[in-house]
């Protein structure tokens, strides 16, 4: 460090942190805030320091401007207060335009149907978790929504998919079912099912009409085979 930073250290010291024993059983501060550090402050009161606006090219542009001066879209300005003023200001008014939206989704969202997947032991102190992989998707033109998923405990060599008519009134054939790769890639009758089963590794919805799956060869041993595979719907 050359003299000169040291100087410029030594009265920023000086200057902003000088202590002053007669007035420390003074109600309120005594030392001078530093300009950053009063914007962090958590507190309502007024900045010690405010800022100049005087030439600020967006204050000057909102003061001449008729339509956004008084524009509801526009998060009012307080030139006196902290960022933690204003972010719990901000944080109020995202509240209240959230609040009306959750009434009324959580008002119309109700269950449709009760569909048990599997069952944990209650014994156990952290439950496992089972289900894996859930992929959404919406076929438009035959308004049925599917979900893909995994149940890691049943099979890890089967994927399932769940359809449901967008119409809760309405039922759709085969509402789940799974389907299991194990070995179906094996390339001859003589290939152990033991040595060449898969499991998926990820799905989703290619089109309305195929699905796409990762696969690997489950048997722990190194240069492990990755497979893409298009499965069609029907």
């Amino acid at each position: 460090m050359t003299q000169k930073d040291i100087t410029f250290v030594a009265d920023f010291l000086t200057e902003h942190f000088n202590e002053a024993p007669e007035l420390y059983n003074r109600k309120g501060k005594y030392f001078n805030v530093e300009r950053v550090g009063q914007y962090l402050k958590d507190e309502d009161d007024d900045l010690v320091s405010p800022p100049n606006t005087e030439g600020n090219q967006w204050f000057n542009f909102l003061k001449n401007s008729t339509h956004l001066k008084e524009s509801p879209l526009l998060f009012p300005y307080y030139p006196e207060k902290s960022l933690h003023f204003v972010k719990r200001q901000m944080e109020r008014v995202i509240d209240q335009c959230l609040q009306k939206p959750a009434d009324v989704i959580g008002k119309s969202v109700h269950q449709a149907v009760c569909m048990p997947l599997y069952k944990t032991s209650e014994s156990e102190d952290s439950t496992p978790q089972l289900f894996k992989l859930p992929f959404l998707w919406n076929d438009k033109t035959s308004n049925i929504h599917y979900v893909l998923f995994t149940i890691l405990e049943s099979s890890i060599s089967k994927i399932h998919i769940l359809r449901r008519h967008t119409d809760t009134s309405r039922s759709v054939s085969n509402g789940i079912l799974a389907v299991e790769f194990g070995n179906f890639l094996n390339n001859s009758i003589s290939d152990s099912s033991d040595s060449r089963c898969y499991s998926c590794l990820d799905a989703h919805f290619y089109d309305d009409e195929t699905v796409t799956v990762v696969l690997k060869e489950s048997v722990e041993q190194e240069g492990k085979e990755r497979v893409l595979a298009q499965l069609p719907l029907s």
